[in-house]
This record gives C-alpha cells, sequence and structure tokens, in this order.
C-alpha cells in the first residue's frame, strides 16, 4: 500500500468546475481509496492505494467528469510519491521560497510535458518575474511589490497551461508535511 498526494488541476478556480471536497473524498473511497483526505478546496487529496500512479490518474480523470457537474471537461491529475515530492522541495533554486514577504513563490507542476516545453511558454519580466526549470515541475517566483507587473497569468491563454497545475510555495511544502504523517 502506497500513500499518494493527487493534485487535480481545474477545479474550484474562479467559480467553475465546482467539486466539494465531501463529495470528491466519497467519490475517491467509492472508487475503493482509503485514508482519503484533502487540503483546502484546490484540489489536493491524499489517498492509500496499491494501484500504480498512472492507473490512478486514469481513473480519477475518468470518473470526476462523470461525477460532478464540470464547466470543463479538462481535469489533470497528477499522482505523486513522497519521495517524489521531497525531490521537488529538495532541488528548489537556492534561496527559493525562502523571503516569503518579499517574493511570492509558486511550484508549476507539470501534466504530461517536460520543463522546456512548458519553458516555451512564460516570458518573465525583467526584475520582477524569475522562473527555473525542474523535474516535473517550473519554480516561479515574483517580486511581490510588483505582482500586478508579473507576466506569469500571460500562459494562461497558451496550449501548454492545461499541462500545468499551481500550487503556492507554502501549500507545497505543507503538501509534504501532510505526507508524511
Amino acid at each position: 500500500m502506497n500513500t499518494y498526494l493527487i493534485l487535480v488541476r481545474g477545479i474550484n478556480v474562479g467559480g467553475r468546475n465546482r467539486v466539494p471536497m465531501a463529495g470528491l473524498r466519497e467519490c475517491l473511497e467509492e472508487l475503493g481509496f482509503s485514508n482519503v483526505s484533502t487540503y483546502i478546496a484546490s484540489g489536493n487529496v491524499f489517498v492509500d492505494s496499491a494501484k500504480r500512479a498512472d492507473a490512478i490518474r486514469a481513473q480519477i480523470e475518468t470518473t470526476l467528469p462523470e461525477t460532478f457537474n464540470l464547466d470543463d471537461e479538462l481535469i489533470r491529475v497528477l499522482v505523486l510519491t513522497r519521495t517524489q515530492l521531497h525531490a521537488i522541495i529538495n532541488r528548489k533554486p537556492e534561496g527559493f521560497g525562502e523571503e516569503p514577504d518579499k517574493y511570492h513563490s509558486d511550484a508549476i507542476f507539470l501534466m504530461g510535458i517536460n520543463s522546456a516545453q512548458a519553458l516555451s511558454v512564460f516570458d518573465p519580466r525583467d526584475g520582477v518575474d524569475t522562473i527555473w526549470p525542474g523535474d516535473g515541475v517550473i519554480y516561479s517566483q515574483r517580486l511581490s511589490s510588483q505582482r500586478t507587473r508579473s507576466r506569469l497569468s500571460k500562459i494562461m491563454g497558451t496550449p501548454a497551461y492545461k499541462s500545468m497545475t499551481i500550487r503556492s510555495w507554502r501549500t507545497t511544502t505543507k503538501l509534504l508535511e501532510l505526507l508524511r504523517r
């Protein structure tokens, strides 16, 4: 039995694709997952399962649109082990996420695309945005005092954006903490 973190892309954002966390937990329990729990309403789920990550992803991506009344059927799922999430956090760029009052830092998790493909849609603004490629992730940092000048939102109109899910660095590190329990 393995414990997994499931990141669901595209639910409960901007009033679209509303999926109540209680309903999501119930849905996953009905699929046979155990010890199902969620963290905040943005699609962070922990499950125990003997299934492989790719089988879990496929099952959830198929089931969610069948179970919930979604505005957008492109719901993507990323399934991570504790080891994978730990590696993402450990391989962060030096100093990344360590000055939360000065910078807003995000982990942009990649789903079915690599860092080179993802980086092609970013257009960082000098002095405001900084991005670094990682293994399965893009690390993004914006100067908090200049967040309104950031170009991060430009990625949202690109096809590659549908293969990404963003979590704040604070949420990302909290997810690892919860995954250790």
